[in-house]
């Protein structure tokens, strides 16, 4: 009975928790258009990329950014693993290489872009050692 509580508690403090990143960009955009929400695009390499993980751990996990990007923003990560056990699904591969053609030519991780509803670039960050909420402030000065 313990184990069962517990892992109810668990389940649902994970739900809460959880932020809404788009695992497809075009719905990503759609959301952003019809909500007219900015999209925060973010360059990361999961599992290879010691900034990507600070940020992820830091900012994207945190109390204050899910509770603020789940208000303010649409989130789509467009992830380059390395490890094949953190293989991506071939077409999301091959979308998230289309987009980094387009906004990261330069192949920069982490690379954060704040995107409007017409895909125009407002303004572009990676990872700062700095606290969530000073975190937001950034992204929203793009706006």
């Amino acid at each position: 009975m313990k184990y069962l509580l517990v892992s109810v508690i668990l389940f649902f403090s994970v739900g809460v928790s959880a932020q809404d990143w788009k695992q497809d960009y075009g719905e990503a955009l759609e959301k952003a258009t019809k909500e007219n929400k900015p999209l925060i695009l973010v360059f990361s390499g999961s599992d290879w990329c010691t900034p990507c993980k600070r940020l992820d751990k830091n900012i994207w996990t945190s109390e204050k950014f899910i509770q603020f990007s789940s208000e303010k923003y649409v989130l789509y990560k467009a992830d380059f693993p390395r490890k094949k056990i953190n293989k991506l699904p071939q077409e999301q591969l091959d979308q998230n290489k289309r987009l980094a053609e387009r906004f990261n030519p330069k192949g920069h991780y982490p690379l954060v872009l704040v995107l409007d509803k017409s895909e125009q670039v407002l303004g572009s960050t990676g990872y700062q050692k700095i606290s969530p909420e000073a975190y937001i402030a950034v992204l929203n000065s793009f706006l």
